[in-house]
């Protein structure tokens, strides 16, 4: 049997061995957290997606191109004024006029009879008148010798006075048939060229300016006016002054000066588009009236928008957005306007700036508030 001394010896030694054990189960245990610890942050750093950010540039100006409608300056149909019988013409179409230089003229018979007419009633009406004039001046003097009662040289004055209102009448009457007698000639209005004629000799010719009912008609194509419809998503680029090339299809590779002349001012509502309004010179004649030309606008300076590529845009659900990186490295995902995809680029007009930061290519399922690593800036 164990002694007395020797108990107390293997108490100790069995403390000594608890407190050994016990030490190394600690030692282990923070090693395997300091290791679990240490794969955690490797696995989550292994999930922050590394990506390659740009800054967008300011867009300059792009050229728009739209369908136009060319126009002369200045057209005049020429309707007839009085009615009656073609006697002649002196131009047909493609012919190159003077202001004032005749065009035709028409026989008008009925015209000429009122006309023979109203000078024998005025010649009548001057007899009368001469008559009235001496009768009303003896029964002045008759009713100053009191020979005749004041009634009558009133009736007599009066009756001349009547005869002078019928004078003025007739002569005015006189007047105006001559006036539309000089309306037998047809002239042009201005220098131009024939650009139509819808008469011949002997067509019987109505008074009127109905549609379709014109004779000629006289363009001034020295210079014209060109039509187009500007978007509004456009509307802002275009100004009074600016400048633009106007192209036609029969003259391939050619092109033509234009400057916008004024703006409507308004959009139509059915085409959701602004009128706007170009001069340009054609001196040579090798622009035609009425043809469809495309406008080439080409504004100056920077257009407040910017460009990116395309495959920097989402698209989904909510419409096109780009993924921006903020000061924090953290992702901020922004709805965009697209103005117009040029294909190698888009010309963005909201959402981005030039000082942001954008990312290339983001990838799939980039959301608000993911942190990244930025490997390259662009």
């Amino acid at each position: 049997m164990p002694t007395e001394f020797q108990r107390p010896r293997s108490r100790q030694a069995l403390i000594i061995l608890v407190i050994a054990a016990a030490t190394m189960l600690a030692v282990g245990a923070i090693g395997r957290y300091s290791r679990a610890e240490k794969i955690e942050r490797s696995t989550a750093a292994g999930h922050i997606p590394t990506v390659t950010v740009f800054n967008p540039a300011p867009a300059v100006g792009e050229s728009i191109e739209l369908p136009a409608r060319i126009e002369p300056w200045s057209r005049a149909p020429i309707y007839a004024r009085v009615s009656g019988y073609l006697a002649s013409w002196n131009a047909d179409i493609g012919m190159p006029v003077k202001a004032g230089q005749q065009l035709a003229r028409i026989d008008t018979p009925d015209l000429d009879q009122q006309l023979l007419q109203a000078q024998a009633e005025l010649a009548t009406a001057r007899s009368n008148l001469a008559l009235s004039e001496s009768t009303a001046k003896r029964w002045t003097t008759l009713l100053a010798e009191n020979a005749v009662s004041r009634q009558e040289a009133e009736e007599r004055t009066g009756d001349l006075a009547a005869r002078r209102s019928a004078l003025q009448a007739l002569q005015a009457n006189l007047q105006r048939i001559e006036a539309l007698k000089r309306y037998a000639r047809l002239t042009a209005p201005f220098d131009g060229i024939v650009t139509a004629r819808n008469t011949d000799v002997g067509a019987l010719i109505n008074e009127g300016g109905g549609a379709g009912s014109e004779l000629f008609v006289v363009s001034d194509i020295s210079k014209l006016r060109v039509y187009v419809q500007v978007p509004q998503r456009q509307v802002a680029m275009i100004r009074v002054g600016s400048q633009a090339r106007l192209s036609v299809p029969e003259r391939a590779g050619q092109t033509y000066e234009a400057t916008v002349q004024s703006l409507s001012q308004a959009i139509d509502t059915a085409s959701g588009a602004m009128l706007v309004q170009l001069s340009v010179d054609n001196v040579q004649g090798e622009l035609l009236p009425g043809a469809y030309a495309k406008v080439r606008f080409t504004p100056d300076g920077r257009s407040g928008g910017v460009s990116v590529p395309p495959g920097a845009l989402i698209f989904g659900k909510d419409g096109p957005r780009a993924a921006v990186v903020d000061a924090s490295n953290r992702v901020l995902v922004r709805p965009v306007v697209i103005g117009r995809d040029l294909g190698s680029v888009v010309l963005l007009y909201g959402g981005v700036g030039a000082s942001d930061r954008v990312i290339d290519s983001p990838p799939d399922g980039i959301a608000d508030g993911d942190a990244v690593v930025i490997a390259a800036t662009r």
